[in-house]
């Protein structure tokens, strides 16, 4: 079979070539406007593109973004600022029964200088039966506070024991930042001073200098006092080798009480009395000698009164009046 030819296609009539020749220009300018608005979208695409990146660029920098910040955020962990440790004054009070107060005394001083610490004051004294009584004050570091305290109750029977703890810490950090700031006012005056040309000047500065000085110190007294108590922990001991009995019951006085009562006032009332009678016995020996001397010694020797003489007359004496004889019975019996 003989391969087919293909038809040749029909030539177009004239009214065709005259639509296809004014088709050609329009094609054209849609094709420019075309291209036109293609390059101004693929600028405006780079644009935005290029700020991405820089945007990317910038949040990839900072610390804690995506990305690698964040990659690096998470090898490295994050560091959370220390805080200032808690400032505590702690006191606390022991009353201790022992046999020997001496040999109790000596061992407390031992623990406390064992621990870090020093007596802080001690007072020893006897009672009326002569049991021997001591209070002593010791000063031992924060941190070995209850290891002592748990030795010092070791030393003898615990009657009684008392502890408080104090938090200081808003105080201490308020001080502390007085502080910095009165030493930086005081700095500042004292530039002023060193550039100042004037006399009155100068005299109106060293003024301020002096008084924001002084509350420089008073500041600086209450910072070491603060560290002292907050560093160094007190107790204060007392040693006894009488009985020490705690009170019972709600306070109320009973009968026994009462007994009690009366006779210490009793006896108390006689002593008094005692003492007054000794404090006016020498002035009462005294009174009495000088009246026994006067009586017997200083009366006997003074000169006796003379009689008055009869009195006169312008005729002569008063006739005195003679004695009456005595009868003759009477100087019989006589």
């Amino acid at each position: 079979m003989r391969p087919q030819r293909s038809a040749r296609p029909a030539r177009p009539t004239g009214h065709a070539r005259s639509a296809h020749r004014s088709v050609r220009p329009l094609a054209g300018l849609l094709l420019a406007a075309s291209l036109a608005l293609a390059g101004c979208g693929g600028a405006a695409d780079s644009g935005g593109g290029a700020s991405a990146k820089s945007a990317a660029d910038t949040g990839a920098r900072q610390p804690g973004a995506g990305g690698s910040g964040a990659a690096d955020s998470a090898r490295s962990p994050r560091r959370t600022p220390g805080l200032a440790p808690n400032a505590v004054i702690r006191t606390a009070s022991l009353t201790i029964e022992v046999k020997d107060a001496d040999k109790a005394l000596a061992e407390a001083r031992t623990t406390a200088e064992s621990a870090g610490g020093y007596v802080g004051e001690e007072t020893t004294g006897r009672d009326a039966d002569g049991h021997e009584r001591t209070r002593v004050v010791l000063r031992v570091p924060s941190a070995r506070y209850d290891e002592v305290l748990a030795g010092l109750q070791g030393t003898g029977r615990l009657v009684e024991r008392t502890a408080k703890a104090e938090d200081v810490t808003d105080q201490v950090v308020d001080v502390d930042s007085r502080v910095k700031s009165q030493r930086a006012s005081v700095d500042r005056i004292r530039t002023l001073m060193d550039r100042a040309a004037k006399l009155s000047d100068v005299v109106s500065l060293e003024g301020e200098l002096s008084s924001r000085e002084a509350d420089l110190e008073s500041l600086l007294a209450q910072q070491a006092s603060l560290k002292d108590r907050t560093s160094l922990a007190t107790i204060t001991l007392s040693l006894s080798e009488k009985p020490v009995h705690k009170a019972a019951g709600d306070g109320t006085p009973g009968l026994g009480d009462a007994l009690a009562g009366g006779w210490h006032v009793f006896v108390t009332l006689l002593r008094w009395i005692a003492l007054a009678l000794g404090a006016a016995l020498p002035f009462a020996a005294f009174t009495a000698l000088s009246a026994l001397v006067w009586l017997r010694v200083v009366r006997p020797r003074l000169p006796r009164r003379r009689e008055p003489a009869p009195a006169m007359t312008a005729l002569g004496p008063l006739p005195s009046a003679r004695p009456v004889p005595e009868s003759s019975g009477e100087a019989d019996r006589g």
